[in-house]
């Protein structure tokens, strides 16, 4: 069962690492990538686009987000997500949509919010980051310096104007590649 690895929710448990069709960001993983983010966590605006249970979008929280917005496609996740917000007190600093992805960035630019922290961590089947970084750019969804955390299977770059690579980390069989935001 996935831990909160830091922060003021620092070793309470997760439940929900064993949805079908999730895939939980391993420990290792989570605490390498929040050892790079941690100066831009506080007060940041955040979103976890495919947050199956809610694991990094918690982590930031814990962390010193103000705002993290959940998306997941699947009902049994928000709901899942939802339980834990509420278990760790901090459903006020939360919000929970359930969309396709697409339809998310595009709800997200109706109403006008730009982020600090992206996760990117959607299923690596589909092959979607690049489609997704394009929506992000083109929809100006991201604040300056906003950083993209992007993790996949298959080592890729992506070539976007605006956005440069900051970080670049393999963990066993996946990548996690973090991009900068520099309008």
């Amino acid at each position: 069962m996935p831990k909160i690895i830091s922060g003021t929710l620092k070793g309470r448990n997760i439940k929900g690492y064993n949805i079908p069709g999730t895939r939980p960001t391993m420990d290792r993983v989570k605490e390498s990538v929040f050892s790079t983010i941690q100066n831009y966590l506080n007060d940041s605006v955040v979103l976890d686009l495919f947050s199956g249970s809610g694991n990094l979008g918690i982590e930031a929280l814990s962390n010193g987000a103000s705002k993290v917005y959940f998306n997941d496609n699947n009902k049994k996740c928000i709901n899942l997500i939802k339980d834990n917000l509420i278990d760790f007190n901090v459903l006020n600093k939360s919000i929970l949509l359930n969309y396709d992805y697409r339809e998310c960035l595009s709800y997200l630019h109706n109403i006008d919010i730009k982020y600090d922290i992206i996760f990117l961590d959607p299923p690596y089947k589909y092959q979607i980051i690049n489609e997704i970084l394009a929506i992000l750019l083109d929809k100006s969804l991201l604040n300056e310096n906003a950083l993209i955390i992007c993790e996949m299977e298959k080592l890729e770059y992506f070539n976007h104007n605006n956005l440069s690579l900051y970080k670049e980390k393999k963990y066993g069989n996946k990548y996690v590649l973090i991009y900068r935001y520099i309008p």
